[in-house]
């Protein structure tokens, strides 16, 4: 058997020797650091541990995930709690679904230079770069669905050097689209009412005073719907 095989990086700039197998999530922790900020579903789909790093010799501040990018030797991590980027306060009642709407809280959109770095850092393989210009054209429905899938992990906007914050424009979109134009969900309206009405008070509370077992044996023996059901609002 080979021997594991190690490298050094920094954290903080402190050394540590860690497996190269490791991504930097459980580098940290190998090192002996508790995560309690920053780690989030360690799977990359809640964009929580964002992360500025280096490599030796390399002059270029590099960016990434740290649940999905491994180490390398000779990285110099740096932690930060939030990508520091502008956030624009609205009612969403107030505004028009119109690209007018997005512009402004956010004109910095019309800056972009077509460099498609957001696009190439995007840990969903999101085409960042087209759903701004969608944005740009008032086309909510098209920068709604092609951003429906951003963790907000705000790497997009580290790499943009027209400083466009394009995760905070594709949520905008999104609101706009479902609040205004979106046809409103027939079945969903009914299921509140019931809510509101009492229809299943009983039922949370027998589940909030079952025990362990109890709740157990309720999932295993629940009922499991083998077809989709169409729903149409």
């Amino acid at each position: 058997m080979s021997a594991l095989e190690m490298v050094d990086i920094y954290i903080m700039g402190k050394k540590y020797m860690v497996p190269a197998s490791l991504t930097i999530m459980n580098a940290m922790e190998f090192a002996g650091y508790e995560l309690k900020r920053g780690c989030g579903c360690r799977a990359g789909f809640c964009g929580a541990c964002a992360t500025v790093y280096r490599i030796a010799g390399h002059y270029e501040l590099k960016v990434g995930l740290a649940c999905q990018t491994r180490v390398e030797h000779e990285m110099y991590l740096a932690q930060i709690p939030f990508f520091p980027a502008l956030k624009a306060f609205y009612d969403i009642e107030d505004l028009e679904p119109k690209a007018s709407s997005i512009s402004r809280y956010y004109p910095e959109i019309y800056r972009c230079i077509g460099c498609n770095s957001c696009t190439k850092v995007c840990p969903q393989d999101l085409n960042v770069m087209q759903y701004i210009a969608h944005a740009q054209r008032g086309d909510l429905y098209r920068c709604a669905s092609e951003s429906f899938d951003c963790i907000m992990c705000g790497l997009c906007a580290s790499r943009c050097p027209a400083h466009i914050v394009q995760y905070y424009v594709g949520i905008l979109a999104r609101r706009l689209y479902g609040r205004h134009i979106l046809a409103k969900s027939i079945h969903l309206q009914q299921r509140v009412d019931e809510v509101i009405e009492g229809k299943y008070t009983a039922g949370l509370e027998a589940l909030m005073a079952a025990g362990l077992e109890e709740l157990k044996a309720a999932y295993n023996n629940r009922d499991i719907e083998t077809e989709p059901k169409l729903c149409l609002g």
